[in-house]
Parts: structure tokens; sequence; C-alpha cells
């Protein structure tokens, strides 16, 4: 099964709200996911963005793939190069 770290869109019609979430890549981009690692939100300025670095490093090492704007968003936070010098330090 190949995991994927991406948004799944919740919210009222024009008002998006995105949670970040560990999910199966064959499920739909609102369909069932494996683990909640975060929420995204656009609206707010400037974006607020909550992440459980924990899990998402964990779900990271396991080899999961993060979409490009998840990939966007791990970067802003320092997660992607705490991964990368925790890949390093193997």
């Amino acid at each position: 099964m190949a995991v994927k770290l991406r948004l799944k869109r919740m919210g009222a019609k024009k008002k998006p709200y995105y949670r970040i979430v560990a999910a199966d890549s064959r499920s739909s981009r609102g369909g069932k996911f494996i683990e909640l690692l975060g929420t995204y939100n656009p609206l707010t300025n400037p974006a607020e963005v909550k992440i459980n670095e924990e899990k998402v490093l964990k779900w990271l090492a396991n080899g999961a793939k993060p979409s490009d704007t998840v990939r966007d968003l791990l970067s802003k936070e320092g997660i992607m190069t705490k991964f990368h010098n925790q890949k390093g330090d193997k």
C-alpha cells in the first residue's frame, strides 16, 4: 500500500479548511484516511498551519510521500530539514 501525505478538504463552499492526513494513494481526496497529522487554514492572514511533527516524521521515515502542497507546508515549518538531517545521521 502506497501512503501519501496530502490535504483533505473540509469546510463550507468557498471557505476551505484542510486536514493534513496520511492516506492510501488509491483513496479519493475526501475519502478514508489512515491518520490525521495536522490542519491548514489558508483563509487567515497569515495562513494557520498546525502539524504534529512526531507523527509526520514517523510517516516520512516509513516511506510516505508528501504531495507538492504538503511538502511546501512541511518545508516552511522546518520539518523536511529535520527529516533530511535524521536520514543523513543513519
